[in-house]
């Protein structure tokens, strides 16, 4: 039987859903305005393409839109939850035919057996879109760390991926994105070390050349007699010992 209008438009609602559920890592690292598992599902979409020639990239798209629909009824589940490897896959799993089964065949079979492929990691189709998945992640993680400024505060993450990426391709991609990462530390180090050494408002820096000047001023007293002034002349000017100037400094301070 064809899916009718009402069925069809809670497929659309519940995909909908996913540009509204954020990834439960990035808010409970307390990032700025956190992705959504849309924003996530995209990006691995648009890098699904990038496909080697010896897998199927219509494919491998298809399954990169497919692999965490099922969030969008069950969130974004992850270890820290408390939830079983087990117990999120029944959860999804039964999220993800539900979903399906608001379509017509084949679409319906097609989509569940891609969300099925992903989830046994058989192909190496579902191997390549894995890989992708951490990737975008830890993309994902940099491209925080340098919005906020702070080198390496989200490497729990990349420790999570260490020796996980199985594709020759993305592993590739992975070692270039780290060398990045290492030279955007350095570069906010130098940044910060460079920006502790600016005057704050008001401050006044003495410069090595002014030390020099100071350590090096030569002050000569000549004693008259008691009744007469004692000057003593600086590279500044001269000052009298009744601390009175000549009548153009007065004119200059009032």
């Amino acid at each position: 039987m064809a899916s009718n209008a009402a069925q069809l438009f809670e497929y659309m609602s519940l995909i909908g859903q996913l540009k509204q559920v954020q990834r439960t890592g990035w808010v409970r690292r307390g990032v700025t305005r956190p992705e959504s598992v849309a924003d996530h599902m995209y990006r691995v979409a648009m890098m699904a393409m990038l496909a080697p020639p010896e897998l199927n990239t219509d494919r491998c798209v298809k399954m990169a839109l497919v692999h965490d629909m099922a969030e969008c009824i069950v969130g974004d589940l992850t270890p820290t939850d408390g939830v079983s490897k087990e117990e999120k896959h029944r959860q999804e799993e039964a999220a993800t035919k539900h979903m399906c089964s608001l379509l017509d065949e084949p679409l319906s079979t097609q989509l569940f057996q891609l969300w099925q492929d992903y989830e046994d990691q058989a192909s190496g189709e579902a191997k390549f879109v894995k890989d992708l998945d951490r990737l975008d992640m830890v993309m994902q993680a940099y491209e925080y760390e340098r919005q906020e400024q702070r080198p390496g505060f989200l490497q729990e993450f990349f420790d999570s991926t260490e020796g996980k990426f199985t594709t020759d391709a993305v592993r590739g991609w992975k070692q270039h994105l780290d060398n990045v990462r290492q030279c955007n530390a350095h570069s906010v180090t130098q940044d910060q070390h460079r920006d502790a050494d600016v005057l704050k408002p008001g401050e006044v820096r003495t410069s090595d050349t002014d030390k020099m000047v100071l350590n090096n001023v030569t002050t000569s007293v000549r004693v008259r007699s008691p009744d007469q002034t004692v000057a003593a002349t600086h590279q500044t000017g001269s000052v009298t010992s009744r601390g009175e100037g000549d009548s153009s400094s007065k004119g200059s301070s009032e």
